[in-house]
């Protein structure tokens, strides 16, 4: 094997983030104030749906809240201001740092006078038009010109530096409706993708055998909450656990194995953002006989992709319902912090995490069976219900 040949480390999906966050726009172009001043009137109004998040570098001048000082020799200082928190640093924070700080937002706005974004609004000021041009190679991806008041039309040398600008929409400036728009209309077509994953992969102790063939409805548990969830998603994987064989020959849904082995539920969760880190999860349990589509598209029309995710409220134990739930890609660096420090819960997680927390219209459809005799009761009520319809 030649040195190119060698890979020294695991080939894993990596979010599709930039310097701080998955939607993120630098504006450059203007002085700081004017950059400041849009940043604000765009954040105060989407940010009654949408996490918002602003980034800058502070300048000597600039009129600021005084920092809380560092207790001496304290690497770190945290302050509970009552209405928010303060944390100051004593060393530079690390770019895979930032990300996690600002791994919930969903709009990142950056002052593009100090700081790098994946894409870019360009205001077009006469009075900068010598600074802008200093900047053209960090217009790699610009996706909005704005016009100050003192001019009325693209500079020519970011026509020359951008082939496809007629292409790039122009609005101007004081025209903040149509701007707070172009960011809601960007985040809206920037939703995350909606995946389902079966739980199937649980060695069913209790209930002594394999839960997810259990034929309940005509086919095997697994491939029945596999149909059901294939109105609502893109795609649709049956989560086993390794080395897990099942009788049937034909496989009518791909197989996603857990990769995070020995941690049941929470694992395949993880697995799942391992697989695509991008995408939404559907999450639901095969043992589940009384769930049925109307619930699953309850949830998928109340879902918030600005949320951690999206769950049912379970009467039974008075908390979220983790196995029947929309896992944002936002959960994933959640789940992976919380396993670090020893927990694989997924029910804590969204416990202690900002959800949209739902009734469901049928409580009953929330119902697992995990023993013989739960099972022998829901079959009752599955015989009864058919016998009705």
């Amino acid at each position: 094997m030649t040195l190119n040949e060698h890979k020294k480390h695991a080939k894993l999906a990596r979010p599709a983030s930039g310097n701080f966050g998955r939607n993120e726009w630098s504006i450059v172009g203007s002085p700081c104030t004017v950059i400041k001043l849009l940043a604000h009137d765009v954040i105060g109004a989407l940010s009654t749906v949408y996490k918002c998040a602003y980034a800058d570098t502070s300048h000597n001048d600039d009129i600021t809240l005084v920092p809380g000082r560092l207790t001496n020799g304290a690497m770190l200082d945290y302050t509970d201001q009552i209405n928010y928190q303060q944390f100051n640093f004593q060393n530079p924070i690390w770019p895979y740092q930032l990300k996690q700080q600002f791994a919930n937002a969903d709009l990142v706005l950056v002052n593009g006078n100090h700081q790098l974004a994946k894409a870019q609004v360009v205001i077009i000021d006469i009075n900068k038009k010598v600074s802008l041009q200093r900047r053209l190679e960090q217009l790699t991806n610009v996706q909005l010109f704005l016009l100050a008041d003192n001019t009325d039309e693209i500079f020519d040398f970011i026509q020359e530096a951008i082939p496809h600008w007629q292409d790039i929409p122009v609005y101007r400036l004081s025209d903040r409706d149509r701007i707070i728009g172009f960011f809601e209309t960007s985040l809206k077509l920037s939703r995350p993708v909606l995946n389902g994953l079966v739980l199937a992969g649980g060695k069913s102790e209790r209930m002594g055998f394999d839960k997810g063939n259990v034929n309940w409805h005509g086919k095997p548990q697994r491939f029945h909450m596999a149909d059901m969830l294939k109105s609502f998603c893109n795609e649709v994987f049956i989560s086993q656990r390794p080395g897990q064989h099942n009788n049937e020959t034909d496989v009518q849904y791909p197989i996603l194995e857990d990769t995070f082995t020995g941690l049941g539920p929470f694992g395949a969760i993880l697995s799942a953002f391992r697989e695509k880190p991008d995408n939404a999860w559907l999450i639901i349990a095969c043992d589940l006989p009384l769930m049925d589509e109307a619930t699953l598209r309850n949830l998928a029309a109340w879902r918030d992709s600005s949320a951690v995710a999206t769950a049912y409220h379970s009467p039974v134990t008075d908390f979220p319902e983790p196995l029947i739930a929309i896992w944002e890609p936002k959960s994933y660096p959640i789940l992976l912090s919380f396993l670090a420090q020893g927990y694989s819960c997924p029910r804590k997680v969204l416990i202690n995490s900002e959800i949209n927390l739902l009734n469901a219209p049928d409580p009953e459809a929330l119902t697992n069976v995990n023993t013989p005799d739960e099972l022998e009761k829901v079959q009752r009520v599955i015989h009864q219900k058919t016998a009705t319809n």
